[in-house]
């Protein structure tokens, strides 16, 4: 999945000649080989490496708390959202579901790799969910529909319909 996620990447951030990757350990951590140096591993390592080669800096955050935020949430996405139990989803929707109460993107009020990552980490848990477990998330559900729709975003991921107007009321009419 990871390495179908940096191709993915790479075509997003617009970089014309695609690298080659391999993965190492039990886990199959993405490994890439560069020109200039030791091999580069790792999900958040790699994805940082990709959006400088890119020229694209804004990404990862424009100011010193900015890039904090970007970071802790790539840091999220690997240790927290990968491998996420069952049991687990819910907690996890029910934070993400507040943190994103009064934002539009992860760090805030611009787009970044937060994004990006923590979109392509909850795809199969709301590919997996039911419209009604969406609508208790509906902070999570408007961003995920946001991202879903910027443009190169997607790419290797089925879209997932959104409704937009709920369907069930608590009263019977």
């Amino acid at each position: 999945m990871a390495l179908r996620e940096l191709l993915s990447l790479e075509k997003f951030l617009g970089l014309k000649k695609p690298n080659k990757y391999s993965t190492q350990g039990e886990k199959k951590l993405p490994v890439l080989q560069t020109n200039n140096g030791p091999p580069l591993v790792g999900l958040v390592t790699i994805a940082c490496h990709l959006t400088l080669e890119a020229k694209r800096p804004e990404l990862l955050g424009d100011s010193a708390e900015s890039r904090a935020v970007v970071q802790q949430w790539l840091e999220h996405r690997v240790t927290r959202l990968d491998g996420c139990r069952k049991e687990e989803v819910k907690s996890l929707l029910k934070d993400l579901d507040a943190y994103l109460q009064d934002k539009v993107y992860m760090a805030g009020n611009k787009f970044t790799m937060a994004d990006v990552f923590i979109y392509h980490g909850i795809h199969p848990l709301i590919v997996d969910s039911a419209v009604q477990e969406r609508e208790q998330y509906s902070n999570v559900t408007r961003w995920f529909d946001h991202i879903q729709h910027f443009p190169g975003v997607q790419r290797h991921l089925p879209p997932v319909a959104v409704l937009r107007n709920r369907i069930y009321t608590g009263r019977h009419h």
